[in-house]
């Protein structure tokens, strides 16, 4: 991926690792949108950024989604880079029945929200020069957290449609799979400060390293997100998931 003079739309981009992301995409010489449910976190981001500006978008709406692309073309028709970012994380216990809306509204913000938006722009991203889409995973797509079912599933999913739309678009748009660990930020409540979890600073510069790497990795894989990418792959999938939910509870109970 071109490391400046992108237009680039960020969803979720009023807080987090979208919001650290834009900035930093900002500070290397791109035009950075930022988007997202909330106008005033939108453009506390954008304070001070000449070159970010801010959208109002609902990933959770089918026409909401379609306006959007309409909206962001007209007023930035150099769009080239697409950062799939905005996604929701909530707790669920399973083991019984329950009101699925937390897990309907998982799945049409962190799924349906992101492939909504890419077939909203992929014509225009097809015929743009130096064109990527960026689709921010998470390791939970390889090893799940017990407590957050539909989560995992909507990033596995999200990694698989990655995978086709690398393979479909292969010459045309580059595309780019972010997969993070757990990292300090708003996602959930008190995650901000969570022993454990990865300063979402520290995350941001390693992540900002990788994409300035030669050919850009087709995944985007701090050191700390490995150990459940490539638990499968290294026979150790039962000890990791044993592992991961051992230490996620030790976490919340700190």
């Amino acid at each position: 991926m071109k490391q400046s003079g992108n237009t680039i739309l960020v969803t979720g981009g009023g807080s987090g690792i979208g919001a650290a992301l834009a900035r930093r995409f900002h500070d290397a010489g791109n035009t950075v949108i930022v988007a997202g449910r909330r106008r005033d976190a939108l453009e506390a981001v954008c304070a001070g950024h000449p070159n970010m500006h801010a959208m109002e978008l609902d990933v959770e709406s089918a026409p909401a989604i379609d306006d959007f692309a309409r909206r962001v073309l007209a007023a930035h028709p150099g769009l080239n880079v697409l950062v799939n970012n905005a996604g929701i994380m909530r707790f669920e216990a399973i083991g019984q029945k329950r009101d699925l809306a937390d897990a309907e509204a998982t799945i049409t913000t962190n799924l349906l929200g992101p492939i909504r938006l890419t077939d909203a722009l992929i014509d225009h991203l097809a015929r743009q020069r130096d064109a990527a889409i960026v689709n921010v995973t998470s390791g939970l797509a390889f090893v799940p957290l017990l407590t957050t079912p539909t989560y995992n599933a909507t990033k596995a999913a999200m990694h698989s449609y990655t995978v086709s739309l690398r393979e479909v678009l292969k010459g045309r748009v580059e595309v780019i799979e972010l997969a993070p660990p757990a990292v300090q930020t708003g996602l959930t409540p008190g995650q901000e400060s969570r022993p454990g979890y990865l300063p979402l600073a520290d995350f941001v510069d390693e992540v900002m390293a990788l994409f300035a790497q030669e050919p850009t990795p087709p995944e985007i894989l701090v050191e700390r997100v490995r150990f459940l990418r490539d638990a499968e792959a290294q026979g150790r999938f039962d000890a990791t998931l044993a592992q991961l939910n051992d230490m996620a509870a030790r976490a919340r109970q700190d």
